[in-house]
């Protein structure tokens, strides 16, 4: 579960105990109609992690080259929904730390930061992903969606392209990051990836087109699905922009690409200043 659906089921059970009190002569559930969560990778991850025994002796450098203790670095108004774990993520024997946060605010976001091992009890800042629900996979890798990013894009944040024919795209919104030498590098896409995401633009640009009135216009979800193609193509192949706008232009043929295009780039270029890789 991420840290928006604990929130939620946190005062989902404090509604339900309240009920319970008020009226304890009737029974409030069943077994059929219980609610199961399963718990998500990343949340797993930290949870079932080894922890750092005393906060209070390890020393963090941030990305300002700021020192601070872990203990007080957790405790800050903007970790409240914070956790944290020791693990060696690239197999050099050398632990990092990593630190796990939810910033709160409707449909956004999960941060972690990395940290890696410059002496006893010191960490030096490596990196830090932020937004794009990330999953941390057994192998240790960041499986980073682009769902938060894109979730305005023209459109609401719940709604996406929907296609259910058998040529209907293929659903192509995530990278895979590895961590090596203090940083996140992407894994590289191969020749499957570039022809699932070349098929998948042409199967969008046959789409009729929509027009928006206003800025504040929504559509079908359309160029939300254009826009998350071309990022994990982007980011797959060498995070070459003059490429990626020859794939947008080769299928993007709606009246209105300049300014889909000229906010596609805003939204890449915000997505580097927040995250490293």
């Amino acid at each position: 579960m991420n840290r928006t659906g604990k929130i939620i089921l946190a005062a989902f059970s404090l509604f339900v105990s309240s009920q319970l009190n008020a009226q304890t002569d009737s029974v409030m559930y069943q077994r059929d109609s219980a609610v199961l969560i399963d718990t998500d990778p990343t949340t797993q991850f930290f949870q079932q992690g080894e922890r750092v025994t005393n906060p209070g002796k390890v020393l963090l450098i941030t990305k300002t080259k700021k020192t601070v203790k872990l203990s007080s670095f957790l405790k800050t108004e903007e970790m409240a929904y914070s956790d944290h774990t020791l693990t060696d993520l690239d197999k050099d024997g050398k632990k990092e730390l990593l630190i796990s946060n939810f910033t709160g605010g409707a449909h956004c976001c999960d941060e972690i930061y990395i940290f890696k091992s410059i002496a006893v009890n010191k960490y030096q800042f490596a990196a830090k992903l932020f937004a794009g629900h990330t999953d941390i996979t057994p192998e240790k890798n960041f499986v980073y969606r682009f769902g938060e990013n894109f979730g305005y894009f023209f459109t609401c944040y719940a709604c996406g392209y929907s296609d259910t024919t058998d040529q209907a795209p293929v659903e192509i919104w995530d990278i895979t990051l590895k961590y090596n030498k203090g940083k996140l590098m992407v894994v590289p896409g191969d020749k499957e990836l570039r022809s699932i995401i070349n098929d998948n633009l042409a199967k969008l640009g046959e789409q009729p087109y929509e027009k928006l009135e206003d800025d504040i216009a929504q559509d079908n979800g359309l160029r939300k699905e254009f826009a998350i193609n071309l990022a994990v193509f982007y980011y797959s192949f060498g995070k070459n922009l003059t490429e990626t706008q020859k794939l947008f232009n080769k299928y993007y043929k709606y009246p209105d690409a300049k300014k889909v295009w000229t906010a596609f780039v805003k939204q890449v270029q915000y997505i580097r200043t927040q995250s490293d890789f």
